[in-house]
């Protein structure tokens, strides 16, 4: 028999698909739109709780469609991960030691690119 918990999810997993499906998408999905887009078998309520939760944290914004909303994100993949990494850097007050220990664990490439980003923005 397995235990409920080793079902779940890892955090964070719902939501990536439900971005991945609004990202995909043409236009705003409502919940049930975005219910039908997922290949998991979650319920609708599920759908809209994972919803509310990134229009709570700025990830999407919704418009009124009927009774309901309607779902678009703000940002594209590459600046959500942007914004992830921004946050992760303010919770931590010694941002010069952070930043030292994220450049020093990059590979030779991304370190090059990296160099040639902040040489750009001169």
């Amino acid at each position: 028999m397995t235990d409920a918990k080793d079902e779940r999810r890892p955090a964070g997993e719902l939501e990536a698909a439900v971005m991945a499906a609004l990202w995909a998408a043409d236009a705003a999905l409502t919940p049930g739109e975005v219910q039908s887009e997922l290949a998991a078998d979650l319920a609708r309520t599920t759908v809209t709780t994972i919803l509310s939760r990134l229009h709570d944290k700025g990830v999407v914004d919704r418009r009124q469609q009927g009774r309901g909303y309607a779902y678009y994100p703000v940002q594209d993949a590459q600046g959500l991960t942007a914004r992830r990494m921004h946050t992760e850097l303010d919770r931590d007050g010694d941002r010069e030691t952070v930043l030292a220990r994220f450049v020093a664990q990059l590979n030779p490439d991304d370190e090059q690119l990296l160099r040639q980003l902040l040489e750009a923005d001169d």
